[in-house]
């Protein structure tokens, strides 16, 4: 019998992919052999975004497989790409674990750690009597009420092709945990009831993902939300998965990062950047992106922000007339950061996100006030954690349009950076996140208790 050898599939998403390759290097540090398999699409952008001289390959086995769909082919249009992914991945995927099994009698794939939106790629596993560990890669909150669907339909509560409610109550899962409303399902996509349904398609499938699963991860802190977590059979919570806690580079990322902006920040005064982040698929009107530009610009404080090129509605941002120029003093774009060393530093004041799950664990991770901009699905529920549990953000109130106003944008980072209470209460939630990782804390034990589980 050789060491462990564990594959691990995310959904293909920056998203996804992210906590999964942190994950990766956690238990590769536990002499745990891990092959992370990616499609050929997100695979090409992750392997042209590592640094030349990363050695990352070494470590952890990268490898693809198709996703039935063509190199222009739209994989933003969300029913094409998740029907042709369940179409053609588990049969690659199957191939692919073959080709590995019948190559080396002493690394045998002995796990298949896949994500619970690919929860086809379990199903595989269960059929070639491998083990399997389902990962969540949203808060336990937005898993409880995924794991609470079929009574919802069964209740009346909820409609069962597209997830809409059938009525306005809230749903209240336990008293700790933030009620959910029409417009904060994971799902809800009022703008769009076909990317809704899709939505709701694949929230349904986190269900039979645990079903087949022998564990179910989740990048969160027990004490975080220990309500949630206590409605989760077989939760184990291990986070928060941070990148900081390994030597070496990081592989995780779509887009190369730009160091740049540590250096830069070097030369900002403490506590005084605002760091502007709206993670890989959130995007703006150009008129939005305007409105956020001179808001920014209008607080006069240090900034650095994150513009993909995709940012504004999929093309690149336009700023606005003389932007560039009045901000070059004490403003800095990149196009993608180093998101947890941006975070650590002593320099940043706070944090304007999208609430994606892995930003808000980065945040609360490194003791970061949120000011919060949703985008969509479970975003709109982290921000009630963040702002209405934790207490450790506020949100930004658009318009009766929908439009979020620079002198809105002004004000609320103005009042965050001078809220005493709301600093010191991520201080403490980071105190909780630090201590959950190191020996003796509940993520460090979870973590533990998994790691003996897969070497047996």
């Amino acid at each position: 019998m050789g060491r462990p050898h564990v594959l691990i599939i995310p959904c293909p998403a920056q998203g996804h992919v992210t906590p999964l390759m942190k994950f990766a290097y956690q238990i590769s540090d536990h002499g745990i052999k891990v092959t992370f398999v990616n499609s050929d699409f997100i695979h090409e952008k992750l392997v042209a975004a590592l640094p030349d001289e990363d050695e990352a390959q070494s470590r952890i086995g990268l490898a693809s497989i198709p996703d039935g769909l063509g190199p222009g082919e739209d994989r933003k249009d969300l029913l094409k790409s998740t029907d042709s992914m369940l179409r053609v991945m588990p049969g690659h995927l199957k191939e692919l674990i073959e080709k590995v099994n019948n190559s080396n009698d002493d690394e045998k794939i002995t796990c298949v750690i896949a994500d619970t939106t690919v929860g086809w790629a379990l199903e595989v596993a269960e059929k070639m009597g491998i083990k399997r560990v389902a990962f969540c890669p949203c808060g336990p909150g937005s898993l409880a009420l995924l794991f609470h669907i079929p009574r919802l339909i069964e209740a009346g509560h909820v409609n069962g092709i597209d997830g809409s409610l059938l009525n306005e109550e809230l749903i209240c899962l336990a008293k700790d945990i933030p009620a959910f409303s029409s417009n904060r399902l994971p799902w809800s996509c009022p703008s769009d009831l076909t990317v809704q349904e899709i939505l709701f398609r694949l929230a349904l499938q986190c269900i039979p993902a645990k079903n087949l699963s022998n564990w179910l991860l989740c990048n969160s802190v027990y004490e975080l939300d220990s309500s949630a977590c206590d409605l989760i059979p077989n939760i184990l919570p291990i986070g928060p998965l941070l990148a900081s806690n390994h030597l070496g580079h990081y592989t995780g990322n779509l887009w190369p990062e730009d160091s740049t902006c540590i250096s830069w920040l070097d030369k900002q005064p403490a506590g005084s950047v605002i760091y502007v982040a709206f993670g890989s698929l959130a995007t703006l009107s150009q008129n939005q992106f305007n409105e956020l530009a001179l808001g920014i610009e209008l607080v006069g404080r240090p900034f650095l922000w994150v513009v993909r090129s995709d940012f504004t509605n999929g093309s690149a941002a336009e700023y606005p007339d003389g932007f560039i120029e009045r901000v070059a003093e004490h403003g800095k774009i990149v196009s993608w950061a180093p998101q947890e060393k941006v975070l650590a530093h002593p320099s940043v004041a706070c944090f304007l996100s999208h609430c994606g799950w892995n930003s808000t664990m980065d945040g609360i991770g490194m003791g970061v006030p949120f000011l919060c901009w949703p985008y969509f699905a479970d975003q709109f529920h982290n921000q009630s954690y963040i702002c209405d549990k934790w207490k450790v953000g506020l949100g930004l109130n658009p318009d009766e349009d929908g439009f979020i106003s620079r002198h809105e944008i002004k004000k609320k980072i103005e009042m965050l950076v001078s809220d005493d209470g709301i600093k010191a209460n991520a201080e403490k939630l980071k105190e909780m996140a630090r201590k959950s990782v190191i020996e003796g804390g509940s993520s460090y034990k979870n973590f533990q208790t998994f790691v003996e589980a897969l070497k047996q």
